[in-house]
């Protein structure tokens, strides 16, 4: 029965949760600026207001372009169901999750370029371009971190390698979940569109990244778009969470509130990160994804003993 209630209290949070995260993000930037900031719970003001809207769509697109705010929300919300939060195991769990993953994300990530390309707009194609190849420098920096992982716990499955037995190696093996940590960061940093790689709020054309491929969508389509977006950053928050807190997690339901406050913590630190930092020049962002790849690396390396 508790197996049960701990199910159900995952894919509540892992669906509820994910827009508070923007709000808290927006919030400490406020904080930081000297502003009020917009209310806290002003993300679900904005998905609620974009799924009663019309939309509009242009006569060049074909089904592509219809299917892949679809395909984004449901790997997204796919991939939610992999990560263990706060109970010993995730609701869809075996060896070798991890691969599914990697795989369902890349998946979200295809359909949204595609869609992006299927409009035949050039400048839409410039950001896709952009997005997958910020993606192919990102994408080994998070294998690598698994594979230290994998190595620590001796487990192929995310329940085992983000699992109890995790938070025993910080006494031994410290140096290279730090260098996960950071890696994953970073990782967490590109992949979500965040400052000093992208900047969600921003228009500017020659900078635009993920937002340039969704500028033709609209009403329902872009409030699947912006939610997966936030189930996304949720569950980079929740791996590099489950890593960063392993030592305190402890068990039972303790676990959870642990693991939702580290979430929230990593929020406010990727607002403060947008506060004081500026955007990257394009030509600098490949040289933070490189670094990013190699501490991950040199996690590996510390490892093999």
């Amino acid at each position: 029965m508790e197996a049960i209630a701990q199910g159900v209290v995952h894919v509540f949070l892992a669906l509820a949760l994910p827009p508070l995260l923007l709000g808290v993000i927006a919030r400490t930037k406020a904080f930081v600026a000297g502003r009020v900031g917009p209310p806290l719970l002003q993300p679900y003001y904005d998905l609620i207001r974009l799924f009663h809207k019309g939309s509009v769509i242009s006569e060049t697109t074909t089904w592509v372009f219809r299917l892949g705010p679809l395909v984004g929300m449901t790997t997204a919300v796919l991939a939610s169901l992999l990560i263990p939060l706060g109970g010993p195991t995730a609701p869809v769990s075996f060896a070798g999750d991890l691969i599914l993953l990697v795989y369902l994300l890349g998946l979200g990530r295809f359909f949204t370029a595609l869609a992006a390309l299927d409009t035949g707009s050039p400048f839409q194609g410039m950001g896709a371009a952009r997005e997958v190849a910020f993606a192919c420098l990102a994408e080994p920096a998070f294998f690598l971190g698994l594979v230290v992982l994998a190595k620590l716990t001796g487990s192929l499955a995310l329940a085992g390698m983000l699992g109890a037995s995790l938070g025993a190696h910080w006494a031994t093996d410290s140096a290279s979940l730090v260098l996960i940590l950071l890696s994953w960061f970073i990782v967490l940093l590109v992949e979500n569109s965040r400052i000093p790689f992208d900047d969600p709020n921003t228009h500017l054309e020659l900078t635009m990244i993920h937002e340039v491929m969704v500028l033709d969508h609209s009403g329902p389509a872009l409030g699947m778009i912006q939610y997966s977006a936030a189930i996304k950053l949720f569950v980079s928050s929740a791996l590099v969470a489950r890593v960063a807190f392993s030592a305190g997690l402890g068990s039972g339901w303790t676990a959870w509130s642990v693991l939702v406050i580290g979430i929230l913590v990593i929020a406010v630190l990727i607002g403060v990160v947008e506060s004081v930092m500026a955007r990257l020049r394009l030509s600098h962002v490949p040289t933070l994804l490189v670094a990013a790849c190699l501490l991950s690396a040199f996690g590996v390396i510390l490892l093999a003993r």
